[in-house]
């Protein structure tokens, strides 16, 4: 769109001129898409409202035919716009209808438009529609655009929300009052049975359009740095002096806030006419959107830092305070937020929080673990949990299995309070064997290690009982600044990580970016690929990067000089891609001899075996490395052809068939015909039955979440591995989707703890 239309301030002013207006709702959405496209020369501009959680309807356009206002409905998913609304990300093509997500509705008229530019509706994080420009012509909308799009798409989620267009029917009363129960992911174990407190839901911004933007830009600093020094005070509390995990997270919690980027794009949002409250939900809207994308969960979970960081930065500019942290709390308070960041969990009393429920997060979250480090029972992914649930109301919420009871009644009470009896004669053994090895009844010793990625997870190496680090990801460091790192950060990184594992073992993995992990200073996200997954990412960036590979490579070295060093390679397809980053490891040590420094005492170098072609050329490859670690959370959805983000069928493939127990067999037959050492990372390692498996395969090292070591470890003392082997024999040339039946069945024949 030309620079003479004037930009999005323009625009501004003159949507407040029609919000101004004694209209109704409706002749106002009308008004506002012949403005939009008026002031960004489009021939088309619609707006599409969810009328459910899986349906968009058309409310209003200018250029498509007038009948299919409110007739034209899409799925959430379906088309282009159902993909803008399912994902909550823009898209720009020059040429919609060769797109394959594309769906014609005939109703519309759109069959003359070529190119399209559609963003979410967001509001408060949330998708409430999707507003579309089209034209005729081929072209690609600039960045700016999409910029301008987005910035309107914010007003008119308000203009939506305060009309009331969606508004659904309250439930009846009578239901509202009926026992109410929800499934939900396990993100800290425990069982806590309380009352319901209602996180204080995000500020919501009302005056969105700026009158004086250097005063707007003026309070947003202000703001920033009052929040910054409200960070260092938590920091610098007597409760937290003693708190090493606590101050750990705090203190990455801190570099998000000094972020300079996170402050800079608020700043350009208030430069295009909003009022510092909307820049800050402008941006975290963006964060929100970028974020969700991310397969990664470990990545994702950084957004409810963000999420945390703009609501008190909210809270600085309105004066908002936090009501449900007062002196009211009940001694037996169970919090429900739809999400959290750590700091606001650390504003509750604790010794009145019995429990905590999230209708989103990730178990790595660091909310998460700040509340297993403080023994609460959290549960996460409990979609719509603040739709069914009051203040004040009877709640339990079982840590374990991930299940939500709401208004229990008698029964369920009884039952949940002898179970809480039970899993506290539980927790005792786990912290009885936390310091003896995993040895097995037949005494074969089984290796336990962690995964890890950032600092605050390095306590949970020694209160696990585990033996090292199987998988520290390097990724996560990059992906949370503002600029590629230093060299000077990633050397003080992974001192740190080697400074507290001490004699214990610890694998870097290097750099597996791209796909789903972009770096945006890297212009990587600008790379539009059909199947990210299988795309330019890890080993293959780093390969045709190699500047990138070898400051990571020597940033590692120097961290490591004088002590032992492991590393290993992501995304390795075939042997040749090992043999270029091994030779990058070879100029790095001689870079070091050439400049007379250092060299670690003693250097690993390892693959990950996550492509399914690398199997086939083992005889190649193990000759070649130290030692290979099994990624199966990739692995297997590259075996099964199955996207493991897709709700679909990412549970559709069990991985206790007996396909994925020959494969595995077969890697672990020909490792050990290598004498190379072979370790699983994933997250079938961490739950107890899928372990047992594992072991009965023949692995005798493996890596998983800290809070997995203790059931793990209990399982293996209470197993006999030859007995276990010899019954897996039959097992894998069955032609059962899954064996998972017999392997219960087994344990529980065995007297074995899964």
């Amino acid at each position: 769109m030309p620079a003479s239309v004037g930009g999005p301030r323009v625009l501004l002013r003159r949507l407040r001129e029609v919000m101004a207006k004694p209209e109704t709702a409706q002749k106002r959405l009308d008004e506002i898409v012949v403005l939009i496209a008026s002031n960004m020369v489009a021939e088309v501009c619609s707006v599409y409202l969810k009328r459910s959680t899986t349906d968009l309807e058309l409310f209003a356009t200018e250029g498509l035919k007038p009948t299919a206002v409110h007739h034209t409905r899409l799925r959430v998913g379906e088309g282009l716009v159902g993909d803008i609304a399912a994902h909550a990300r823009p898209l720009n093509l020059a040429d919609a209808q060769s797109h394959p997500a594309f769906a014609y509705r005939p109703e519309t008229g759109e069959e003359i438009y070529k190119s399209l530019m559609g963003v979410p509706i967001l509001r408060s994080g949330r998708v409430m529609g999707v507003l579309v420009v089209q034209n005729r012509t081929k072209r690609h909308y600039t960045e700016e655009e999409v910029e301008a799009l987005q910035t309107v798409a914010m007003v008119l989620a308000e203009v939506v929300a305060a009309a009331g267009l969606l508004d659904a029917p309250s439930e009846l009363e009578e239901e509202e009052a009926k026992p109410f129960y929800l499934q939900g992911s396990s993100f800290a174990e425990g069982i806590a049975l309380g009352h319901a407190v209602l996180h204080e839901p995000r500020v919501h911004v009302t005056k969105l359009i700026a009158e004086d933007t250097d005063a707007e830009r003026e309070r947003l600093e202000r703001a920033v740095y009052a929040l910054r020094g409200s960070i260092d005070d938590m920091l610098q509390t007597e409760d937290l002096s003693h708190a090493g995990e606590h101050r750990e997270v705090l203190q990455t919690y801190r570099m998000f806030a000094n972020d300079r980027g996170w402050l800079q794009r608020m700043s350009e949002a208030v430069n295009t006419g909003l009022t510092a409250e909307a820049a800050v939900e402008r941006v975290q809207n963006d964060t929100r959107a970028r974020l969700q994308r991310a397969a990664d969960p470990y990545l994702r979970d950084r957004l409810h830092d963000f999420d945390d960081l703009a609501n008190r930065l909210l809270r600085q500019l309105t004066g908002v305070t936090l009501s449900s942290v007062s002196e009211d709390l009940p001694v037996d308070a169970i919090v429900i937020a739809r999400n959290m960041g750590p700091a606001e969990l650390l504003d509750y009393d604790k010794d009145r929080l019995r429990g905590l429920v999230l209708e989103e997060g990730a178990p790595n979250a660091h909310v998460s673990i700040v509340a297993r480090a403080l023994g609460i029972p959290t549960v996460g992914r409990a979609d719509e949990a603040l739709d069914h649930v009051e203040s004040g109301e009877a709640i339990i919420v079982d840590g374990d299995t991930g299940e939500i009871y709401i208004r229990p009644t008698q029964e369920v009470i009884s039952s949940y309070s002898e179970k809480a009896r039970f899993r506290a004669k539980r927790q005792e053994q786990y912290q009885a064997i936390r310091h003896e090895p995993a040895i097995s009844q037949d005494q074969q010793r089984i290796s336990l290690f962690v995964n890890a990625g950032l600092q605050v997870d390095l306590p949970h190496v020694a209160e696990s009982g585990a033996e090292g680090i199987g998988l520290f990801r390097t990724e996560l460091q990059f992906m949370i600044a503002a600029a590629l790192p230093s060299l000077g950060d990633q050397v003080e990184l992974y001192s740190a990580v080697l400074d507290h594992v001490g004699d214990m073992p610890v694998v870097f993995r290097t750099l597996d970016i791209g796909g789903d992990k972009m770096l945006p200073y890297m212009n990587l996200a600008q790379l539009k690929e059909e199947n990210p997954a299988l795309g330019w990412r890890a080993i293959r960036i780093s390969l045709d990067r190699p500047a990138l590979l070898r400051h990571q490579l020597r940033a590692l070295l120097t961290a490591a000089a004088g002590r032992e060093l492991r590393l290993m390679f992501p995304m390795v397809a075939e042997v040749a891609e090992y043999q270029r980053a091994r030779a990058l490891v070879d100029k790095e040590l001689a870079r070091l001899d050439k400049f007379g420094k250092e060299r670690p005492s003693k250097i690993e170098v390892g693959t990950m075996l996550e492509v399914p072609a690398l199997i086939w050329q083992l005889d190649a490859l193990l000759p070649l490395v130290d030692f290979v670690s099994i990624g199966s959370n990739d692995l297997l959805q590259f075996l099964f052809a199955s996207d493991r983000g897709n709700p679909r069928v990412a549970t559709r493939y069990d991985l206790l068939s007996p396909a994925v127990l020959s494969f595995f067999r077969h890697v672990v037959d020909k490792c050990a015909e290598y004498e190379t050492p072979v370790t699983l990372c994933g997250e079938m390692s961490g739950r107890p039955l899928e372990a047992m498996a594992l072991v009965g395969l023949g692995f005798r090292r493996i890596s998983m979440s800290p809070a997995a070591i203790g059931p793990v470890k209990l399982m293996v003392r209470s197993l006999d591995v030859g007995k276990l082997e010899t019954f897996m024999e039959g097992l894998m040339k069955l032609p059962d989707g899954s064996v998972r039946p017999q392997l219960k069945a087994y344990a529980e024949a065995e007297g074995i703890s899964v």
